[in-house]
């Protein structure tokens, strides 16, 4: 790490307000921050981790040649990167990187559900995508990779997870599902092992609704705060279809046959499912 860079990652199951921190942090001046910096090899790499398809050693090389080299040569005082993607990685980045900071970002699994589903479409676990990468991974030395196109690189349950088998009958929606449960799951067991100074938590409703949360993500990461950077979080980033509606009575069912368990360690248990106003 340069001796006046300072890195920190911001990791979520993305649809979570990623593209929002990253516009409001860039605001600051003497941050360099990237929204999935280098994801057509950093999403690959990723879900191979979790799958156990390459190892410390492979994650750890290439992190060197891209995170840890950007933050190196950075010319700020601060860089970033906000990326769903580096969360399978957390343990790598934390090794390579002993000082930089995470900020865990977390919204209502049923908005992000519904927003991978209806704004995302054919680019996240759509039924063809899911059928080659399943076949490379059941068995690589026989079918070669895919491509690295985000539609292709999502995790699906190792063989040893319980519902490994019922995850090839899921639907779309349920396998979008499956994946906010499971990734915060491996976000919250891999921050645990951080010290508390390293590591930070908070709802992306908080930070549109409160700025004392909004105050605390920026002290937490050393960052000078403004009232106007409170603003920023006001209204929803890359968003390509600006609609948005509730989960359908199904689509409830679902979700809370596979997720309520996350709903609850994350503090949604109780709170009414919201529709956003673009």
């Amino acid at each position: 790490m340069g001796q006046r860079t300072a890195a920190f990652f911001i990791v979520s199951s993305g649809r979570s307000g990623t593209a929002m921190l990253h516009k409001a942090i860039s605001a600051v001046p003497g941050v360099e921050a990237h929204h999935e910096y280098m994801v057509h090899i950093v999403q690959p790499l990723a879900v191979k981790r979790y799958l156990g398809l390459a190892d410390e050693a492979d994650a750890r090389r290439v992190l060197a040649g891209t995170h840890a080299a950007a933050v190196r040569y950075s010319e700020e005082a601060h860089w970033g990167d906000s990326s769903n993607k580096l969360s399978w990685l957390i343990p790598d980045l934390a090794a390579l990187l002993p000082e930089a900071k995470f900020v865990h970002l977390v919204r209502d699994g049923r908005k992000v559900a519904g927003s991978y589903f209806h704004k995302l479409a054919a680019e996240c676990y759509d039924d063809r995508s899911m059928q080659i990468f399943q076949a490379y991974c059941d068995d690589p030395a026989r079918n070669c990779a895919p491509p690295p196109e985000k539609k292709y690189w999502w995790p699906v349950p190792r063989p040893d997870d319980p519902r490994a088998r019922q995850f090839r009958h899921y639907d779309q929606f349920q396998r979008i599902a499956w994946h906010w449960a499971e990734i915060n799951r491996v976000i919250l067991r891999a921050l645990e092992g951080l010290p508390p100074a390293r590591r930070h938590f908070v709802r992306l409703e908080d930070l549109r609704e409160s700025p004392q949360a909004a105050r605390g993500l920026y002290e937490f990461l050393n960052l000078p705060y403004r009232d106007e950077y409170f603003s920023l979080f006001a209204r929803p980033h890359n968003v390509n279809r600006p609609q948005d509606r509730l989960l359908s009575q199904e689509q409830r069912k679902q979700f809370d046959n596979i997720a309520a368990d996350m709903m609850r360690a994350l503090g949604y248990e109780n709170r009414r499912e919201y529709v956003m106003n673009y």
